[in-house]
């Protein structure tokens, strides 16, 4: 390796005992450990947070069994990688596949899989930042062990930094001192290989700012203590924090750009402006962001900003939702961008929002008020002499298919939670209720 690798592969460890954190999993006598110190290694199913060495004990596993590895990102393959690599492992011994991002793959590029796990062609190890339960499917699931991942504490972080700056070939010859160490934890919120390439992009630009400010001639800058002893570099929070914010990428799935991102592209929608909510799209999209990911929010605001004044919203969102999942990308862009157009441009209503907020509101004020007998089921003759379900009255048995009788317990009765937005489909609502309830709840 040389000095343009990144600090986290010149530092990826080889072995189990070089690994930082999953000591549940690799310590000594772990149920993983013993697998791979036996030789005799499952199907698996790596899940857990980014950067916290699921790629790494996959590496660990070839490397310690020795045998052929073959390494996919369902991000960039699809069945006919997943195809060419399980021919060439038809004539091999013991081949090791290890796809990272497995929730990726969709159902048909699971299903490629299957064939070849239950016949011992590959060993499959996945790597997922989802839960397997709902996104790999259950054929694959059943012929795969899972093992759970744990987030690193704050101290095998600094465990990994202390380890960079005294065992990395290049680091160790520059005189750093880390001073401070929570920026660099907390910007990297936990992901190992973040937090090393931070390091790496910090050290770097210190030591380069600090040598262009060296006079020329024999005057010595007074931050050298000598000619022969390399300059200290002090990393700071301060110093981290800067550098941080003028270069680090702009999109990051796990970081503060992906909330401003996917609040922007919310907003955009809400804003009824269908030019800034496909840019926002796009900006995730480029960004990798997952594909349900995206899909999920636009379900939740079919809902929450349009409501009724547009019930085909919901339709729309949840039908997105389904076919990106059969799709994937790089397709699925075209359904996305039509479901947040149609978001965007659709009239809006937060009515149902506000309503069910307004409910929990009451429900935490007044607590489990009981609800009243004639609404209350009497499946027996104890509850039939105790009142249940007497006086309740059958709205189809009435004209309109309305008895106006009341549903609230008698404590909070004739409250009001529901009020139509103003829009055409939700003033017929009101118009409606209001025709049914007269003046009961100010319609």
């Amino acid at each position: 390796m040389n000095s343009s690798t990144p600090l986290a592969e010149r530092l990826r460890p080889a072995t189990l005992d070089e690994l930082v954190g999953q000591k549940h999993l690799t310590g000594k006598g772990s149920i993983l450990r013993t697998a791979i110190e036996s030789g005799k290694i499952p199907s698996m199913i790596l899940w857990g947070p980014p950067g916290v060495g699921k790629t790494t004990i996959a590496n660990i596993v070839a490397h310690t069994l020795k045998v052929p590895y073959y390494q996919l990102s369902a991000i960039s393959s699809g069945v006919k990688e997943v195809r060419e690599v399980l021919d060439n492992a038809k004539k091999q011994v013991g081949a090791v596949l290890f796809i990272d991002e497995i929730h990726r793959f969709n159902k048909g590029q699971q299903d490629a899989l299957l064939g070849a796990v239950e016949k011992g062609i590959i060993t499959l190890i996945g790597a997922t930042t989802e839960n397997p339960s709902f996104e790999v499917n259950s054929a694959l699931l059943s012929r795969a062990q899972v093992y759970v991942l744990k987030p690193l504490s704050s101290e095998d972080l600094v465990q990994l930094l202390q380890q960079a700056i005294t065992q990395d070939i290049f680091l160790q010859k520059l005189n750093i001192e880390l001073k401070e160490t929570e920026a660099l934890i907390n910007i990297s919120g936990g992901d190992a290989r973040k937090l090393l390439n931070l390091l790496e992009l910090t050290v770097n630009t210190l030591n380069e700012t600090e040598h262009s400010e060296v006079p020329s001639g024999n005057k010595k800058n007074e931050k050298y203590t000598d000619e022969k002893s390399p300059q200290k570099i002090i990393i700071t929070d301060d110093e981290v924090m800067h550098i941080a914010q003028q270069k680090i990428a702009l999109y990051d799935k796990k970081g503060e750009q992906h909330y401003d991102i996917i609040s922007a592209f919310i907003k955009s929608m809400r804003g009824s402006d269908p030019n800034a909510a496909v840019y926002y799209l796009a900006r995730m999209i480029e960004g990798g962001e997952d594909v349900k990911f995206i899909a999920r929010r636009m379900v939740i605001f079919a809902s929450e900003d349009v409501g009724n004044a547009n019930a085909n919203a919901l339709l729309l969102a949840n039908a997105t939702f389904d076919a990106v999942n059969k799709i994937g990308y790089p397709e699925a862009r075209i359904i996305l961008s039509q479901c947040a157009v149609y978001l965007a441009s659709s009239v809006k209503s937060n009515a149902s929002y506000v309503a069910i907020n307004n409910a929990i509101a009451l429900v935490q004020q007044t607590g489990d008020l009981p609800v009243p007998l004639h609404l209350r089921n009497a499946p027996t003759k104890l509850m039939k002499n105790l009142g249940y379900h007497k006086g309740y009255e059958y709205a189809h048995d009435y004209d309109k298919n309305f008895s106006g009788q009341e549903y609230l317990p008698e404590e909070i009765k004739e409250t009001k939670l529901y009020n139509p937005g103003n829009n055409a489909r939700e003033e017929e609502i009101r118009k409606h209720l209001r025709n049914l309830w007269k003046d009961k709840y100010g319609y």
